[in-house]
């Protein structure tokens, strides 16, 4: 009985710790998921608006854009084409996750509804992408209704992002590489999406990604999904440390770094290049030297030297016998 009695006296000072842990971890997630704030909700061109935040990863560097066709329920729909990139800023979060920037107002490339555009820079080590908005209106500039939404079809991403192929002997030569972006999607929405037209972004360090718009054929059935292979192809003689990303209706659904080795056979040639031309112009010029400078009267050329021809032979002038003599130099009788 005695135990009895115990236990719920013990356990009401563990259930309160508990409940506190749990109101500790909830205040915290709320913190994680970034929220972005504005000084005012309307500017004018050429004015400034300060933005602030909170919840975003510590020492992160972001971008804060001022796009248009969008909202913050739906995101920029156009991509970061429909921001004005140019007036962009940059910033870098403290320990806390939070920052503090002003921002000037421009007009975007495309009609309002605007918002105020934050997303972390991709990268190798920028770990996964983080984007929120805030809305704001731009005094003086033209509003359009955003196109209607793709009747509740949603894209999400089910599996894990592949790139396919290798390089080849041109690549090594300099040739853009190129490879093909392997995901699995699935429609967790209501209605089929038809020929989804995705956004495929390729970033080099920490430099933001240049974004390409690729269409794929085929419809995704609420409920089903679907194996995706897109084209991805670089520059001629990139190399180093790329980042691959994937979006869909204004959110990033997928990154995967890709390492491009360097083109060594681009270093091989110059490096030949620097080593013969050099060479051959060497050889070129002491062989013209040689062929312009005077020779020397010792190096002339000398005739070919003559034998002298033996002397006749002379007959004797008196012979050692005569004519019809005797030999012993008696004469008959």
């Amino acid at each position: 009985m005695p135990s009895v009695v115990r236990l719920p006296y013990v356990s009401v000072p563990v259930l309160l710790g508990l409940l506190l842990v749990l109101a500790g971890a909830g205040s915290v997630g709320a913190v994680d998921r970034p929220v972005v704030e504005l000084s005012k909700s309307q500017a004018g061109t050429g004015g400034t608006v300060t933005v602030s935040g909170s919840g975003w990863r510590p020492r992160a560097l972001l971008t804060l854009l001022v796009c248009g066709q969008a909202e913050p329920r739906r995101g920029v729909t156009g991509g970061t084409n429909s921001c004005a990139n140019a007036d962009g800023r940059a910033v870098t979060t403290g320990a806390d996750g939070r920052f503090r920037r002003e921002l000037p107002v421009v007009e975007p490339p495309v009609p309002c509804p605007c918002v105020v555009h934050v997303a972390t820079v991709t990268g190798a080590t920028a770990g996964p992408p983080r984007e929120a908005d805030a809305a704001l209106r731009v005094a003086g500039h033209t509003v359009e209704p955003l196109p209607a939404e793709a009747a509740g079809g949603r894209l999400s991403l089910l599996a894990d992002t592949r790139l396919h192929g290798s390089g080849g002997l041109l690549t090594w030569f300099g040739s853009p590489p190129a490879r093909t972006l392997v995901v699995t999607v699935g429609n967790v929405g209501t209605s089929p999406v038809q020929n989804p037209v995705f956004q495929v972004g390729t970033a080099h360090g920490v430099y933001a990604p240049e974004w390409q718009d690729q269409r794929w054929r085929g419809t995704i059935r609420p409920g089903g999904k679907a194996r995706i292979e897109l084209p991805v192809e670089l520059g001629a003689g990139a190399h180093g440390d790329y980042t691959v990303s994937l979006k869909y209706g204004g959110k990033v659904l997928a990154e995967h770094p890709w390492g491009v080795d360097r083109p060594w056979g681009v270093t091989l040639f110059w490096a030949l290049v620097l080593l013969v031309v050099p060479a051959a112009l060497v050889r070129g010029v002491l062989a013209v030297i040689d062929h312009a400078r005077p020779r020397r009267p010792g190096h002339a050329a000398r005739p070919a030297r003559r034998l002298p021809l033996p002397a006749p032979r002379r007959p004797s002038a008196t012979p050692w016998f005569a004519p019809d003599g005797d030999p012993g130099g008696e004469t008959g009788t």
